[in-house]
């Protein structure tokens, strides 16, 4: 026999609050110290959940609660209409000058070595009460924690299409070539693309950009490239002001490396595809006022930084 459907009444909105966090912080002990309740009132409230939903919702695992597939069914919606309400109680303007606010932003390397500084100084400048939190987005599934609420915003590759996401384009970039300033390639005002393949590269291991792109993949006819060394993005200005390697790298960044004077950039005579930098962010919170005016701060600085 098919059981009854619940009613919306019957359900104690707490009971949601304790299962987002307890999503969230996958401990009942960190969930409670979240919501300011001991654990066992956690435990008794996952207890209530569990009856009404007829569901264990999670198991306990060897690096904490797991939530089972009815959980994580359940997940999503319950965030989306905990922000809802959330949002429905907010004042409908964001006077940035009293905020308190707090957000959390993932950054791939080159929005952290190009973008975050200048977002930073913005929000400080316009709105000292405000915290950003910046994490790097290479550790992290950053879709699950957007759609958790864990993240309000990302920024990094034009790359995301799913429609409960919006995305808007921040910044295109063009790539050049780093060398050390008395390199035998710094002669020259553009780099070849012979001389490029020839050259002996360094390539960056913690970002989804490097020779490759420049090259344009494979080719049967391209001529054979030296081997290589590969860096996390934090060596390689050192590497390259102390060694023959070059690196093809997005000009602004190179532009943020070569700010010690050791360094000199180069034009590739093929030019390879640019770099497309875009925030995403759920859709849900479109309309919501203080991501609204965070928004609006990013671009207007990007807007400036790109010109």
């Amino acid at each position: 026999m098919k059981a009854p459907p619940l009613r919306l009444g019957a359900v104690d909105l707490n009971l949601l609050s304790v299962f987002d966090a307890v999503m969230r912080e996958r401990s009942t002990t960190r969930a409670g110290q979240s919501l300011g309740l001991s654990q066992p009132a956690v435990s008794h409230a996952l207890g209530r959940l569990r009856h009404m939903l007829k569901d264990e919702l999670f198991v306990r695992g060897p690096h904490g609660m797991v939530p089972t597939p009815r959980a994580e069914q359940l997940s999503v919606p319950i965030r989306a209409a905990i922000d809802g309400l959330r949002q429905a109680l907010e004042p409908d303007e964001f006077d940035p000058a009293k905020a308190t606010a707090s957000f959390n932003i993932a950054v791939d390397n080159y929005a952290a070595i190009v973008l975050v500084a200048p977002i930073a100084a913005a929000v400080a400048r316009l709105a000292p009460g405000v915290r950003l939190d910046f994490r790097p987005s290479g550790t992290l599934n950053v879709i699950d924690l957007l759609d958790r609420s864990e993240l309000q915003l990302a920024i990094g590759p034009s790359d995301t299409a799913a429609e409960r996401f919006t995305q808007r384009r921040l910044i295109q970039d063009d790539f050049v070539l780093v060398m050390r300033k008395n390199h035998p390639l710094a002669k020259d005002r553009e780099i070849s693309r012979e001389k490029l393949a020839a050259a002996a590269q360094l390539e960056i291991s913690s970002a989804r950009f490097g020779s490759d792109a420049a090259l344009g993949g494979a080719e049967p006819s391209r001529p054979h490239r030296r081997p290589v060394v590969r860096a996390p993005i934090l060596s390689a200005a050192r590497i390259l002001a102390t060694s023959d390697l070059v690196a093809v790298l997005p000009s602004r960044v190179a532009i943020n490396m070569a700010h010690g004077g050791e360094l000199a950039l180069r034009q590739l005579a093929r030019s390879p595809k640019s770099i497309a930098t875009s925030m995403i962010w759920p859709r849900r919170l479109d309309n919501q006022p203080a991501h609204a005016w965070l928004r609006h701060v990013i671009t207007d600085v990007t807007a400036d930084h790109g010109k």
